[in-house]
């Protein structure tokens, strides 16, 4: 067994207790916009781009809604100077170590209301009230009605009318 990017598996293993140093802050991943290049959203609310640098590409996998520890020192700079991308991801936070910010009180406020647990609650709310409120009825909404596929091929039916054998 290779021990490829041990040093990073190490820090993930040790990593219940994340300590920010200056100028990092925590921050929700939006949309992965490709080629390494991640939209992200900071606790006051202000959307940016930052760099997933190439280091983390086989060892940790993100999506959208998950948080990362940014470096956002140099973000003034950047987007002085015209870049567009503002900072760079420093780690990657799993599930034990949110909780464990989220009980440390260094947890932005923007991110305590948990949309997550609470989506799932409310839409399977909506959807029941949803049902309930739809009376049964065959109304098409106005939409023409359904024409024939003349792209399937229709096989030779086997069995003829039966009125027409007995007329004989």
């Amino acid at each position: 067994m290779k021990a490829g990017r041990k040093n990073l598996r190490r820090a993930c293993d040790e990593g219940a207790a994340v300590a920010l140093a200056e100028g990092e802050s925590i921050m929700q991943v939006l949309t992965l916009r490709g080629s390494n290049v991640i939209e992200v959203m900071d606790g006051e609310g202000v959307k940016s781009l930052a760099l997933f640098p190439a280091k983390f590409q086989k060892s940790f996998w993100i999506k959208s809604g998950s948080f990362v520890v940014v470096d956002a020192s140099g973000r003034d700079q950047a987007l002085e100077s015209g870049s567009k991308i503002a900072c760079v991801v420093s780690q990657v936070l799993f599930h034990e170590q949110v909780r464990a910010l989220q009980k440390s009180g260094n947890w932005p406020a923007i991110f305590k209301s948990a949309p997550n647990e609470g989506s799932e609650t409310r839409t399977q709310a909506q959807t029941a009230t949803e049902i309930h409120e739809q009376p049964d009825s065959d109304e098409d909404d106005g939409l023409p009605p359904l024409e024939a596929n003349t792209n399937r091929n229709r096989p030779y039916e086997l069995y003829s009318d039966s009125d027409s054998g007995s007329d004989s």
